[in-house]
């Protein structure tokens, strides 16, 4: 069917959701609008669907939520015997609407559905599925995402996010399910009453928690530390959790921006609700003016993530997603060797977009540092290998430079709740010994070297979009620059290939990571530019690392090599 034979279509079937047909009707005679929502399907990736809520097959709605859960369902019944699902959901637009929806054709189906009373953050899906013992595990969000987004995220039994090949599995699965008429479906009322859809008890949320508060380190000083903090849960799933695990090692003096204390998945106060991007955080830093904390704490929609502002002689400054990572390293690196709780052959992970400065750190406590492809499910499945081999408790951390951090093995996925946590603890401990996070970081740098980075969204939306950044990598692959910002690239790693090319000779060595759409150059001075297209935005995203004495030196180097990259993608 062409775009308008498939709107016809909408506009017959698409009647259980009055919004669709409301806005099917709107759009009528706009073929351009038409063409946007019909062109394609809403893609199944390795991290599930997300897209703008909406009619269309290339939207997020009930149908193509139902299709997408068919194809799970049939999966998880074909690949494990008595299955279950556990479903979490976000504060997002109909967020709650889709989980329904997506309990309600998986109990027709006959799998058993684990769902939470309320919404509840992505890392506590991931302990769901684990506390259950689930076959796999749902969560609707479209994380830091616009308002207009919404996303539905697909969990294997370890608590990940799917493999590569379940995640295949899974597609052909759908692919196979009609829109309208292919997805089973029953009462959902009706499914609880009769015992197939279940709420997650109390119980399995304080085990979390409890959990949560096992991989404090010095928790016994915080109460002491007279640490004050401004937080704000960007109107998402962190009020509850990040507030309760606060109050339970110490942190008494917590003032909430009230604007974003509640859920509201039109974001008023936070079009970009992302803790990386400061006009999120806007309203917090306005607060702190007034409250004049040692911190400032905001974590994303789905609380998967968490950025920070701490006060300086300037004003509230904003830390990077690597700095932060970096600084927590250190921190649990040096303070667990000294306390003697190091377990032998410790393990950190970080992503090959993230900060190098940790290698450095591992290097001085004796950490094998493990670099794996960009996407936390990765630093997951490194804990899952751990844990085949009993030595889960190997891991001390996991980091990536878009403000995801775990420590502990318990889950599966970035977890705001322990990184909360372990932030203001760390705070409170430096506190004690009169060093403010302004002051640790600059010994961190100053014991290391400076590295800054730093990262360009290039945004290809619309139906040509896709094509433009398949070409815009193609070339770099057949036209590789000799140059970047006056530096030579001097290795280039291209991870769809699998081969890593040293430019000067010419020699070619393979790369043992994951195919992945992932090119790297490697410039002189310790410098870098990495560049791969989003799994779930419409954006091709450059990553820019560069090392030099000062920050301001580092700062200014990485400009230069970030506009001349621009210029040479064509933006």
């Amino acid at each position: 069917m062409n775009e308008k034979e498939l709107y016809s279509l909408w506009c017959e079937k698409a009647v259980d959701d009055p919004d669709l047909q409301a806005e099917l009707k709107a759009i009528a005679g706009d073929d351009a609008a038409i063409e946007d929502r019909f062109y394609r399907d809403l893609e199944f990736g390795t991290g599930g669907l997300r897209g703008v809520i909406g009619a269309g097959s290339y939207r997020m709605n009930i149908y193509t939520v139902r299709r997408a859960t068919q194809g799970l369902a049939d999966y998880v019944n074909a690949a494990f015997t008595d299955p279950s699902v556990a479903i979490s959901y976000d504060s997002r637009i109909k967020s709650d609407v889709f989980a329904k929806e997506a309990a309600s054709v998986l109990a027709a189906n006959g799998i058993k559905v684990y769902i939470y009373t309320e919404l509840m953050p992505t890392p506590m899906l991931s302990w769901a599925v684990r506390a259950h013992k689930c076959s796999a595990g749902i969560m609707i969000t479209a994380s830091h995402n616009p308002a207009k987004y919404n996303g539905y995220k697909v969990y294997g039994p370890d608590g990940c996010q799917l493999t590569l090949v379940a995640a295949e599995a899974v597609l052909k699965n759908i692919e196979k399910v009609d829109m309208f008429a292919g997805a089973k479906t029953t009462d959902y009322d009706k499914a609880v009453k009769d015992g197939d859809i279940n709420y997650i008890k109390q119980e399995v949320i304080d085990e979390y928690m409890d959990k949560v508060y096992e991989q404090g380190i010095h928790v016994d000083l915080v109460k002491s530390s007279g640490l004050k903090v401004v937080y704000t849960p960007l109107n998402g799933t962190g009020n509850k959790p990040v507030r309760a695990i606060l109050d339970k090692i110490g942190v008494k003096d917590v003032t909430v921006v009230p604007e974003q204390e509640y859920p509201n998945g039109n974001f008023d106060t936070c079009p970009f609700p992302n803790p990386e991007i400061k006009e999120a955080l806007a309203y917090g830093l306005k607060l702190c003016e007034k409250v004049k904390p040692d911190l400032l704490l905001a974590t994303d929609p789905d609380c998967d993530r968490v950025g920070i502002a701490v006060p300086s002689d300037s004003g509230y400054v904003l830390f990077s997603g690597n700095e932060v990572g970096a600084m927590l390293l250190q921190y649990i690196c040096e303070e667990r060797t000294k306390l003697g709780t190091m377990p032998e052959n410790p393990v950190a992970v970080k992503t090959i977009v993230t900060t190098d400065i940790a290698q450095k750190i591992c290097d001085e406590y004796g950490v094998k540092l493990i670099n794996v492809l960009t996407g936390f499910k990765f630093i997951g499945e490194q804990i899952g290998f751990l844990e085949d081999k009993g030595e889960e408790n190997r891991y001390i951390f996991g980091f990536e430079e878009s403000y995801g951090y775990l420590a502990g093995s318990y889950v599966r996925d970035k977890d705001a709740v322990v990184a909360s946590m372990l932030i203001c603890e760390m705070a409170a401990f430096y506190r004690t010994k009169g060093i403010t996070l302004i002051q640790a970081r600059e010994n961190m740098y100053k014991k290391y070297g400076v590295y800054v980075h730093s990262q360009s969204s290039f945004t290809c939306e619309g139906s040509s979009g896709m094509e433009r950044m398949k070409e815009i990598m193609k070339d770099l692959r057949e036209n590789t620059p000799k140059e970047i910002g006056g530096l030579a690239v001097t290795r280039f790693d291209d991870y769809m290939a699998s081969t890593s090319v040293d430019t000067a000779t010419g020699a070619k060595t393979m790369l043992t990571l994951p195919k992945s759409d992932v090119l790297t150059f490697v410039l002189t001075d310790g410098a870098s530019v990495i560049i791969r297209p989003s799994g779930t935005e419409p954006k091709i995203k450059a990553y820019y690392t560069t090392k030099c004495e000062t920050a301001e030196e580092a700062s200014a180097l990485r400009d230069t090599i970030a506009a001349d990259f621009a210029k040479k993608l064509g933006f």
